[in-house]
């Protein structure tokens, strides 16, 4: 039992929790590449559906997953509220958004255990066959809680790739993080490499021309 304990605790710690937050607003914000876009409006519903689920089982959820379209969509609703807490400035920010959210979409904190299937552990839902937004929702402002709670800093923050709009959890001491993945980080170094070096470039083509023609008088 110790041994199930520990690989529940693992699987459903704070952080985990909230880094499957920043993954499910990546998905239901159809920015996190899982796969092409479908063509008409009932294939895009039942993709997007396919990846969050997908999403859900990496993070631990018990099978059966089944969304149906209209969860998705309610679901995209909770992201972008949680989004407001990943664009906040500063830690104040973060913690006036989390504060508003608490207010005003979760519930009287409780402990459940499922029936006696998991360890005990705190829900902000309404109770355990909750909808999965409201689910979503309050376990996400749990999880960005505590971790504003143990850091003294903002949870997360929006990914500075002007071509990216994804999320990304920060943890850890060291540097602060400004790109949701290595290769967004890679990608914005180059294009700032390229852009340097245009502007090297035409500067110094700048003064060829100007050293050319300062001497065309002198006969």
């Amino acid at each position: 039992m110790a041994a199930l304990t520990d690989d529940w605790s693992t699987r459903h710690s704070v952080l985990a929790n909230a880094r499957r937050t920043a993954a499910l607003i990546n998905a239901l914000s159809g920015t996190d590449d899982r796969e092409p876009q479908p063509k008409s409006a009932a294939e895009a519903a039942a993709g997007e559906a396919v990846a969050v689920a997908e999403v859900l089982r990496e993070y631990g959820e018990s099978e059966p997953v089944e969304l149906a379209p209209d969860d998705v969509v309610r679901m995209r609703v909770a992201a972008l509220l949680l989004r407001e807490v990943f664009a906040a400035e500063d830690v104040d920010a973060a913690a006036a958004a989390l504060n508003r959210l608490l207010a005003e979409q979760t519930g009287p904190l409780r402990l459940t255990s499922h029936g006696g299937s998991a360890p005990w552990h705190p829900h902000l839902d309404s109770h355990d066959d909750a909808p999965w937004d409201e689910w979503f929702l309050t376990s996400s402002c749990l999880a960005l809680t505590v971790l504003l709670w143990d850091h003294q800093r903002p949870p997360g923050g929006l990914c500075a790739s002007p071509a990216c709009r994804n999320v990304y959890i920060t943890s850890g001491p060291g540097p602060a993080r400004r790109y949701c993945s290595r290769r967004c980080a890679t990608r914005e170094r180059v294009a700032a490499h390229r852009r340097g070096q245009r502007a090297t470039d035409t500067k110094s083509h700048s003064h060829s021309h100007s050293g050319s023609g300062s001497g065309s008088g002198n006969s």
